[in-house]
């Protein structure tokens, strides 16, 4: 696939996976910041499984 050929709305649906992705940690950061020790490492390993679940699914592995 060219990346000329990729449409706007799977570009736009990609963009809106990751703002609501960014929301929700915001907001559970937000909830569970009496474990704030807790949440040093879960936003990283977040950020992490959506890397690999956009890798995977752009990748047409899921």
């Amino acid at each position: 696939m060219n990346r000329a050929e990729v449409d706007t709305d799977d570009l736009l649906k990609v963009v809106l996976l990751l703002v609501v992705a960014w929301l929700l940690l915001e907001i559970v950061e937000t909830v569970l910041d009496i474990a704030s020790w807790l949440l040093d490492a879960i936003p990283t390993l977040i950020g992490v499984a959506l890397v690999v679940v956009i890798a995977l699914r752009l990748t047409d592995r899921i």
